[in-house]
């Protein structure tokens, strides 16, 4: 885990805070695997991701499972969807816009609804299986600009610098032959990213040490960094629920969850007026997978006919995960004879992990509209309990290893995020067979301090239309979601030596449900 904690603490991968230690980069981490903003079939998207006093729609089986009690007939369905990213990311005084698509399936639902005992006051009880995209990791942004100040080569330098070793202990972290180096140091200095001061060892053999420098140290660089990611945190859930006098529905679910995610960041320099490197890159490739479970019970209440108010409760999930990173350091020389390789690799790194994601807890009310019930309004508030993420490790050599790791996540999770609740409203109106939805939802910054006087609260945005007859079902959603992010290439000791890009986001999700009773 060496290698990845020294270059994470320069290069952060979760485009949010800067990392320094080895808890602050694993709470980024559980904070990554579970930040769920919006999900479910294109109705409930539709209306705002609202889940909580809504029944009979297969986006229960992952919200509130007692909404499965309100199925009289049984479904499949299926949810397709395209999600469109744009960002303008400023770097000192730079602006670069960056566009992306993906697709995706988000939902997958099938739901037998069963009949009660014939006079009995369990009037029906119905059994859900099925898929959910609960996040989706897909992001993409660039952003440049010209630094008069620093380089990315500065805290190698530093890092060279502050352990004394001599260029002849740096080369004996490379082999040629498989062209790797142990750490990134080794890999720098073979590509002559940093340079030594010259002197002859005791052997009689020239050799370098401390301190080191760069080569035209007082030439601007132009630096261009280039980030994407893929991947989800999906679940498969299996709910079940019951139905007392048509009046008192409950429900509970399990779910199985999986991790894929995969980011690859670039971040390359063009030495200005340069005589020795004309340019070069450090390339971090980080890869996680896992899986986990969860767990979630709820209840809506018909207080009468056209009210309906519903709680529910989830548990954490317990993740356990596995993490290869990766790192590669490339080099172009005005002297082509300069470097043996044009790319030298660092070993790839991996470690195996647990993380537990936030608990949970919604409430919310519907009010149906007129004496057909020609529509609704809903609104529900979630509590989220960030302050509760965790990780820990069993990788480490020793137990007294193993624990001073959770504590140190415990404490970076203390000291940066905070618990939130989350608000949420829809309505939907009828007119026979057609349904027009809108939604809003309103997230919180769940950071107790700003980065860069950044607000990272999120407003979602959410529209729809649906068609369903007897036998099948429509329907199309779209959310906009804005918010803004900043992202720090590298971190020196003097704050006024370094940038960070400030990125406005702009997320916009469509789609697309289809299903069919019986």
């Amino acid at each position: 885990m060496t290698t990845r904690l020294f270059l994470l603490s320069a290069f952060l991968l979760s485009a949010d805070i800067a990392f320094g230690q080895t808890g602050d980069i694993y709470a980024g981490e559980a904070f990554r695997f579970s930040e769920i903003q919006q999900n479910g079939t294109a109705r409930f998207r539709g209306l705002g991701g609202n889940q909580t006093a809504l029944g009979g729609d297969a986006s229960s089986l992952f919200g509130n499972p007692a909404g499965l009690a309100f199925y009289n007939r049984s479904e499949v369905s299926i949810s397709p969807t395209v999600n469109l990213n744009n960002t303008q990311s400023t770097y000192l005084g730079t602006t670069t816009p960056n566009n992306g698509t993906k697709f995706s399936i988000g939902q997958l639902g099938l739901i037998f609804a069963g009949g009660g005992k014939d006079g009995g006051r369990w009037k029906r009880s119905t059994f859900g299986v099925g898929y959910q995209q609960n996040i989706n990791y897909f992001n993409q942004f660039t952003f440049q600009g010209r630094n008069n100040r620093s380089s990315l080569i500065d805290p190698i330098i530093l890092d060279a610098n502050s352990r004394n070793v001599t260029g002849a202990q740096i080369d004996a972290e490379y082999d040629p032959d498989a062209n790797q180096a142990t750490d990134l140091l080794a890999a720098a200095y073979q590509q002559y990213l940093i340079d030594g001061t010259p002197f002859t060892d005791a052997q009689g053999e020239p050799n370098s040490r401390p301190p080191y420098s760069r080569f035209d140290p007082l030439n601007p660089r132009d630096q261009r960094n280039t980030f994407t990611s893929s991947g989800a945190q999906s679940q498969w859930t299996f709910g079940y629920a019951g139905n007392l006098d048509d009046k008192l529905y409950l429900g509970v679910n399990i779910g199985l969850s999986s991790v894929r995610y995969t980011s690859d960041n670039v971040l390359t320099e063009t030495v200005v007026n340069g005589t020795v490197l004309d340019n070069y890159s450090l390339r971090d490739q980080l890869s996680v997978r896992g899986n986990g479970f969860n767990l979630s019970v709820g209840a809506i209440y018909k207080l009468t006919p056209d009210i309906q108010i519903g709680a529910n409760v989830a548990t954490p999930t317990f993740m356990s995960l596995r993490e290869t990173y990766s790192q590669s350091v490339s080099a172009v020389a005005f002297d082509r004879t300069l470097l043996r390789n044009s790319t030298v690799d660092v070993l790839p790194n991996d470690f195996n992990y647990s993380v537990t994601s936030p608990f949970r807890a919604s409430g919310g009310a519907t009010v149906f509209l007129g004496k057909n019930k020609v529509g609704f309004l809903t609104a529900s508030a979630e509590y989220v309990g960030y302050g509760g993420l965790g990780a820990g490790t069993s990788d480490n050599s020793n137990a007294q290893a193993n624990s001073d790791f959770k504590n140190d996540v415990r404490t970076s999770v203390q000291n940066t995020y905070q618990n939130v609740i989350n608000f949420r409203a829809g309505a939907e109106f009828r007119a026979g067979l057609l349904r027009i939805r809108g939604g809003a939802a309103y997230l919180p910054d769940p950071y107790l301090r700003q980065l860069d006087n950044i607000d990272r609260s999120k407003l979602l945005v959410s529209g729809g239309l649906g068609v369903r007859n007897d036998r099948f079902f429509a329907d199309v959603s779209g959310t906009y979601n804005t918010f803004k992010s900043a992202y720090t290439p590298y971190t020196l000791p003097n704050t006024a030596n370094y940038g960070s890009a400030q990125i406005d986001n702009k997320r916009t999700t469509v789609t697309l449900s289809v299903g069919t009773f019986f």
